[in-house]
């Protein structure tokens, strides 16, 4: 019996999210002949040059590196035909021109934080999140032209609860994409794979949701919209960038973390009731209890402690 294909596989990613994908690959029976990612950039109040995690992972593994600042120089594109990759895998990368994707007999695999084809964009598990989704996932796609249009190879479902935040949704996603990475993979060299067009999953009838970059200024609340909308935007932009408030004197308040409100107090929303050490916001349909905050210019804390060192009348917030 003849012993399973071993694909040459060509890694593309930056973060920590694609790092840990490829500390999975790593431990298949493929081969990782070349890794890119992004060059070294300045980090912290230093400004010392920082590497990529992926970068980080490549050298301690002694893979292959290539990082381009622009993925069309021909010294790059030479030194990715010489790994003469069966595949490229590509998690949490920046676009990838024609002829980068092209490049692997076998073509570019991708893998994605959303169920496809809703939340194509860069920020799918934020806005999974701030739309108030009870389901979410990964899928791993064969690209092509149009970004996170392809072909779907598999796709994982994870549950979302009333309360988690991005942050803890995208470790929920990464732990079961990473797997579905390795499955994907392996169906792709025994001939097993079955692609799918985005049409025939869904959703039917509808427009597949977009998830585009995110902001700041995404983050300011509306107090007068429904208190369940605020609480998803709370803690769908959670640890990043941040939904915020302003205070009466104007200062920004960001909000960590929230909880739906028991209690429909009245008022005008962005009307503030405070009791007990807690804080509660009238929203335009119910009421959201605030549970950490940062004041401008202070670290993260629990409302409490907010509330015991506050020197201004605090009535009403969002002015």
């Amino acid at each position: 019996m003849a012993s399973p294909r071993s694909l040459r596989i060509v890694f593309l990613g930056t973060p920590g999210f694609a790092a840990v994908c490829l500390e999975r690959l790593l431990e298949t029976r493929h081969e990782v002949v070349g890794v890119v990612t992004a060059p070294d950039r300045p980090a912290g109040r230093g400004r010392q040059m920082k590497a990529s995690d992926v970068k980080e992972v490549a050298m301690r593994h002694g893979l292959p590196l290539a990082q381009p600042e622009k993925l069309k120089a021909p010294d790059f594109l030479d030194t990715l035909q010489s790994w003469a990759p069966d595949l490229g895998v590509v998690v949490a990368f920046r676009m990838l021109p024609e002829l980068v994707w092209k490049a692997p007999a076998m073509g570019t695999v991708n893998l994605h934080g959303s169920l496809l084809p809703d939340f194509r964009g860069a920020a799918p598990i934020h806005w999974a999140v701030i739309h108030g989704e009870k389901v979410s996932g990964a899928s791993t796609f064969l690209l092509q032209h149009q970004i996170d249009t392809g072909h779907i190879l598999g796709r994982v479902e994870v549950a979302v609860g009333d309360n988690d935040t991005t942050g803890i949704l995208h470790d929920r996603i990464l732990e079961a994409g990473r797997h579905l990475l390795a499955e994907t993979i392996d169906a792709l060299a025994d001939g097993t794979a079955v692609a799918t067009p985005q049409e025939d999953v869904g959703p039917h009838g509808d427009a597949p949701r977009k998830a585009p970059k995110l902001f700041k200024k995404d983050g300011r609340i509306d107090w007068g919209h429904p208190a369940q909308k605020v609480h998803n935007l709370v803690r769908g932009l959670h640890p990043f960038p941040g939904a915020w408030t302003t205070l009466p004197d104007g200062q920004t308040l960001r909000i960590h973390q929230s909880l739906l409100s028991q209690m429909d107090m009245g008022g005008e929303p962005g009307t503030v009731h405070v009791h007990k050490g807690g804080m509660t916001v009238q929203c335009g349909d119910g009421a959201v209890d605030l549970v950490r905050v940062q004041p401008q210019g202070k670290p993260a804390m629990p409302v409490k402690d907010f509330l015991n060192g506050l020197r201004l009348d605090l009535r009403k917030l969002g002015d």
